[in-house]
């Protein structure tokens, strides 16, 4: 797939049903309902939003990210990516971006990936896989670590190397920019702020992102 030009959208946010401002390192779970619209805001820049999404009605058929680069043959996300569950239905398609690429690859922070990345005494530190942990816990019984999958990380940067390797590099994102999706079912999506501290995917200071929802 080539990568298709950033879109801007005309939404106004005065005609949101839903607005708020989610701190860093904190996270959010919430359902979307078939043709509303999430608006991600990187309200200061250089953030990540890690996120994931789940078929509300069959919970355990979650976003996978095999089926959506294979679907659409290209590693990152952009304006007219479906983002579709391991059973190739599809749950999300993104219909706005002002960034123009976001990793599937990079996956969340945990106490371990810190440890192994970077050092022992980084295991104390907060991070995606607690704050997914925490969320799924706060919606019920149907989800279990079982649950969690490789993840997106909008606005973060993760371009592959010429091995075939990943560099966690600078955001591309600046502050204001967004990434819009539309339900294409009802639709679990879950978000981790990230709160990493370690490398330069938000320039070693995390800030709030926005979370916008519209009927349509």
């Amino acid at each position: 797939m080539s990568v298709i030009t950033n879109k801007i959208n005309s939404r106004k946010v005065e005609n949101a049903v839903y607005d708020y401002s989610l701190p860093a390192g904190d996270g959010w779970m919430y359902e979307l309902l078939p043709g509303q619209v999430l608006r991600i805001v990187d309200e200061e820049g250089n953030q990540a939003a890690d996120t994931l999404f789940y078929d509300a009605e069959k919970p355990e058929d979650h976003y996978s990210a095999l089926t959506t680069i294979a679907g659409q043959k290209n590693v990152y996300l952009t304006t007219g990516s479906i983002l579709r569950a391991e059973s190739g239905k599809e749950l999300i398609e993104i219909v706005a971006d002002t960034v123009g690429r976001h990793d599937t690859l990079g996956g969340a922070c945990s106490a371990q990936s810190n440890t192994v990345r970077y050092a022992h005494d980084r295991l104390h530190m907060h991070n995606c896989r607690d704050n997914f942990m925490n969320q799924l816990a706060k919606h019920g019984e149907n989800y279990t670590k079982r649950d969690l999958a490789p993840n997106i990380n909008f606005f973060m940067n993760v371009p592959l190397t010429p091995e075939g390797g990943l560099s966690f590099e600078d955001g591309i994102s600046g502050p204001g920019h967004y990434v819009e999706m539309k339900a294409r079912c009802r639709t679990k999506v879950l978000i981790s702020n990230c709160p990493q501290l370690n490398n330069p995917c938000s320039g070693f200071n995390p800030t709030p992102i926005r979370l916008l929802i519209w009927d349509q």
